[in-house]
């Protein structure tokens, strides 16, 4: 989205990986690192296709992810149409493995001490994070990402590689979807075709709640990372409060989403003022 593209296949790649990596823990004799393996691979492979399109043959990226979410929907339900629970056992031990906060515990009503822990995939997403954050800020590629979205035709003439730029862009999600996928298999521990389905919607909001501009140019990881959290925070407050319908969840999310919009095009006419 910093390059001003943007990519809707993410939810259905995860859902291929959970399913892709059920199929292989559980049917085909593989193990947790082949699982891993193949998560990434699968990722890399929508990454290559669908930057190529993009970038090298000038296809709009929503029309591009599109076709790749719907080539996703249907190659999970080709790897297996029914949902199963994955009972690998390495697997299985890796998924129940928690990490333990100290000083975070709490104690119940009958005085006994619940520790606070977190799972292997939170450790993972920080890592990420991290990462993109210095990828973006401190690397040339990161802030050719933000040079391309800015304006592509200055890029250009400043000698960036717009066409490689969104291609890496395209690559990098992609790749990262496959990552996302397998932290997601590892929290819900089976394969499924309706796994993650309307994934790349809450992240579009997100990143847009986070600071990231829809044209481009503008955002940050750290923003996003709040945006996920505040998304998350509101479900959970629309849920306490007795609303636990789906509708009520998704009619907030898009009240959220419209007001940001609305804040995102009063600050960009504000600065267009400025400049006249």
């Amino acid at each position: 989205m910093i390059t001003g593209g943007i990519d809707i296949s993410v939810g259905q790649v995860t859902a291929l990986v959970c399913m892709s990596c059920a199929v292989l823990l559980d049917k085909s004799g593989g193990n947790v690192i082949t699982s891993m393996c193949l998560a990434v691979a699968i990722g890399l492979a929508f990454g290559i296709v669908q930057g190529t399109l993009v970038a090298y043959l000038e296809i709009q990226p929503f029309i591009v992810s599109l076709a790749g979410l719907f080539f996703a929907k249907g190659m999970t339900t080709i790897v297996n149409a029914n949902p199963f629970n994955v009972q690998h056992e390495e697997f299985v031990k890796m998924r129940s493995t928690r990490i333990e906060i100290p000083f975070l515990g709490s104690y119940n009503k009958k005085g006994m001490y619940i520790p606070a822990y977190i799972e292997i995939g939170v450790v993972v997403a920080i890592v990420v994070v991290i990462l993109l954050f210095c990828l973006l800020k401190w690397t040339r590629l990161g802030r050719n990402f933000y040079a391309v979205g800015g304006n592509a035709q200055s890029a250009r003439l400043l000698g960036i590689n717009v066409k490689k730029t969104k291609f890496m862009a395209h690559l990098l999600c992609s790749v990262l979807a496959g990552i996302g996928g397998y932290v997601y298999f590892m929290h819900v521990g089976s394969g499924s075709p309706s796994h993650a389905d309307g994934a790349e919607m809450n992240a579009i909001a997100s990143s847009i709640i986070g600071g990231t501009l829809l044209t481009g140019g503008v955002g940050n990881i750290v923003g996003t990372f709040f945006g996920v959290l505040s998304l998350s925070t509101i479900k959970n407050i629309v849920s306490s409060l007795g609303l636990d319908e789906a509708w009520w969840t998704n009619i907030t999310v898009a009240f959220m989403l419209c007001l940001f919009l609305l804040i995102q095009s009063l600050v960009l006419r504000r600065k267009a003022g400025a400049k006249k």
